[in-house]
């Protein structure tokens, strides 16, 4: 069958969403294959799909441009982000492949909702029109909904499935509403023909209404404040590995289509969304970290700690320039590493049930687990930003693109640049007060009499592959941060070449 050469370019500039499709299917076609004793093989399966995926992000970047007349673009920023979000699946699969076995659940759906979620995620990362993210939106959340309660014969897994069900369909109707007002307003849902409209260049009622209506939605989904509500329940109740996978895939293809709405689409109204960032990011610093502050539950505080990260995020992203771009897509790939590593520790020393979810129960895990122990203290170490880890430049990067920002305000503009300034002064208190928590951790496990029960522990393959790709990540990120900068200055860059 002979292709012509726009539906050969369309295909290979979608190319890593149809390997994840194709590999999902295959991992559920082949499930009753595969006798029970063998049944770890398909995670490996899920595995090999997603080091496919990544060599198809690779191909995809030799044929840049618009895939199928507009509606998805390939450019250095969709790049950037598909290597984020397919390598946190990779992560979260590795981190699956024996607790699956240990609380004996099916494997094939699994590993395919993951494979299915990720081609979501990519879908996000590229979209160039509105309807095209909210496709991406929903192939990513009903995928997740079901992963959340993957855990049938648990009463916190279906509880947390139910809450992430209801709270994020009105989210995504919040989001589908701002699109409609939106074409009302603009006759359009391309992004850059959004950005040309007189509409939005007043902008008009109905078009400010829209765009507040799409950041409710789409802040639910990065558990922006006041949107953050259902996280620490919806974390602590899905199984460990599908929440490394909801804290990091998600939030960077969300992320990533946050900034393609605002600054491709609605960069003439900056001034006005300008401060509902601002103030989300406040928030979300603050609630976050304040609650970490009283917890016990290790998954809980990881959830809020989350929540903070995101508000930091949200710090670069209130710069409203392409450094600050550079920042988010550095800082989400970060947080990806440190964040997936810290929630595989969790899987493999939470047993069976997930019993062992208290802060207490990581007493003297340095002593009778020190590889483990070491490897979890790097993550926490990263996340409070600790300096030579990838969390530490990630927060440099964007506290240094808010002030340069704020200094490079016109005169008019100071009101601008005295909020940012306060903005990240707020970043850097917030910053020491998550110290506690974090460091809460590490004294348990360093300085409290060990377990006996940890003596029994046995570090499965994938597992070790795991927490090693996570923390030379974070590692590399700390001391060898150059190459992904510049990589995240051209996808800044790129966001608004044609």
């Amino acid at each position: 069958m002979h292709l012509s050469p726009d539906t050969a370019e369309n295909l290979f500039r979608l190319a890593p969403e149809i390997v994840l499709c194709f590999s999902g299917i295959l991992v559920m076609l082949a499930e009753p294959f595969v006798a029970n004793a063998h049944k770890k093989a398909l995670g490996w399966l899920g595995f090999l799909g997603t080091l496919a995926a990544l060599a198809a992000v690779r191909v995809a970047s030799l044929h840049p441009g618009d895939a199928y007349g507009g509606l998805m673009r390939v450019d250095s920023f969709s790049v950037f982000v598909h290597y984020v979000v397919v390598g946190a699946a990779a992560l979260a699969i590795l981190g699956s492949i024996d607790y699956l076995e240990q609380e004996r659940l099916q494997r094939g759906e699994y590993y395919a909702l993951i494979l299915f979620a990720t081609a979501g995620m990519g879908v996000l990362a590229g979209a160039g029109e509105l309807v095209t993210a909210f496709i991406g939106l929903e192939m990513s959340s009903i995928a997740s909904y079901i992963l959340a309660g993957f855990r049938r014969n648990v009463e916190k897994s279906n509880e947390a499935s139910l809450k992430y069900f209801l709270l994020g369909s009105f989210a995504t109707a919040f989001f589908l509403y701002g699109i409609a007002m939106i074409y009302g307003a603009t006759r359009t849902t391309r992004l850059e023909a959004i950005a040309a409209s007189p509409a939005t260049a007043l902008p008009a009622p109905l078009v400010l209404l829209g765009l507040g209506m799409i950041f409710v939605g789409l802040g639910f989904k990065v558990v922006a404040a006041p949107f953050q509500i259902y996280a620490p329940d919806v974390y602590e109740g899905a199984p460990t590995p599908v929440t490394a996978l909801l804290a990091s895939g998600p939030k960077a293809a969300t992320f990533a289509v946050m900034l393609r709405i605002f600054y491709v689409a609605f960069a003439p109204a900056g001034h006005f969304w300008f401060w509902a960032i601002w103030l989300s990011a406040a928030l979300t610093m603050c609630i976050g970290n304040l609650a970490a502050l009283t917890q016990t539950n290790i998954k809980r505080m990881l959830a809020y700690s989350s929540i903070a990260h995101a508000g930091y995020i949200l710090v670069a992203f209130a710069a409203s320039t392409d450094f600050g771009v550079a920042a988010v897509l550095f800082y989400l790939a970060a947080y990806a590493f440190m964040k997936l590593g810290a929630f595989t520790v969790v899987t493999h020393l939470g047993g069976v049930g997930e019993r062992r979810l208290e802060i207490s129960d990581y007493a003297g895990l340095g002593t009778r687990q020190p590889v483990l122990a070491a490897c979890f203290g790097l993550f926490l170490l990263s996340l409070l930003g600790l300096p030579a880890t990838g969390g530490f430049l990630g927060k440099f990067y964007a506290f240094q693109a808010a002030l340069d920002s704020a200094h490079g305000a016109s005169a008019h503009a100071v009101h601008y640049s005295r909020a940012l300034v306060w903005l990240v002064v707020l970043a850097a208190v917030n910053s020491a007060v998550g110290a506690y928590y974090y460091l809460r951790v590490i004294v348990v496990m360093y300085f409290r009499e060990p377990q006996k029960e940890w003596e029994s522990i046995r570090v499965a393959p994938a597992v070790v592959l795991a927490l090693v790709v996570s923390a030379l990540g974070t590692l590399c990120l700390g001391i060898l941060p150059s190459r992904v900068m510049e990589f995240a200055a051209r996808a800044a860059f790129s966001l608004h070449s044609p």
